[in-house]
């Protein structure tokens, strides 16, 4: 009932976005004959015992760009997905105007994290983790993985200089909370630290 409304909810709201299809399930969505489609919205909550790092991965590897939904909103939560490769991260108790906003900017390629999380994220920067935008985070994650600059670059659909500038940022930030990360060994280590990257 809720899938139906929010669908037809979407459909009135926003006439550039072309609802394809909604499913209740992981495997509906992969067997569909329109998979791969531009953006997927996501319910985090789905209780089929799938990693979520597995499904955005699986995502994007197909070339999907992934927004998800859920009524958690913890900072951890938030950072994880993020970490993973998600475009947005959206709590189901905001305006659903948020909805179309956080589409139409995972289609641009640009992340989307609503002003009430992103408060909660920059208010539990604690134990001398610094504040990453999504961005930087993707950037670290592949970098500190054993990617080189180039292949960050690729994948992020960016340019070389830009993704030196992200490092760049990412060290700053990292040595103004008090972390030297000036080498990839180094820089590694912290990504597995503050769970961007998993050893």
């Amino acid at each position: 009932m809720l899938l139906s409304a929010l669908t037809e909810w979407i459909r009135a709201a926003a006439d550039d976005i072309h609802m394809v299809t909604a499913v209740t399930t992981w495997p509906e969505l992969l067997g569909h004959p329109e998979f791969p489609v531009d953006v997927v919205l996501l319910d985090l909550d789905l209780k089929d015992n799938i990693p979520i790092s597995l499904k955005i991965a699986t995502l994007n590897t197909t070339g999907v760009r992934t927004v998800l939904m859920s009524t958690y909103s913890e900072p951890a939560v938030v950072r994880e997905a993020l970490a993973a490769g998600a475009m947005g991260y959206l709590a189901k108790s905001e305006d659903a105007t948020m909805i179309v906003e956080a589409i139409r900017a995972a289609y641009a390629g640009e992340s989307f994290i609503s002003a009430e999380l992103d408060t909660a994220l920059s208010e539990d920067t604690g134990s001398g983790v610094p504040k990453l935008s999504a961005q930087e985070r993707r950037v670290m994650a592949l970098y500190a993985a054993g990617e080189p600059v180039k292949s960050v670059a690729f994948e992020l659909s960016i340019s070389e200089e830009t993704a030196k500038s992200y490092l760049k940022r990412i060290r700053e930030k990292y040595r103004g909370a008090g972390h030297d990360v000036g080498t990839k060994v180094a820089l590694r280590k912290r990504a597995i630290i503050d769970g961007i990257i998993v050893d």
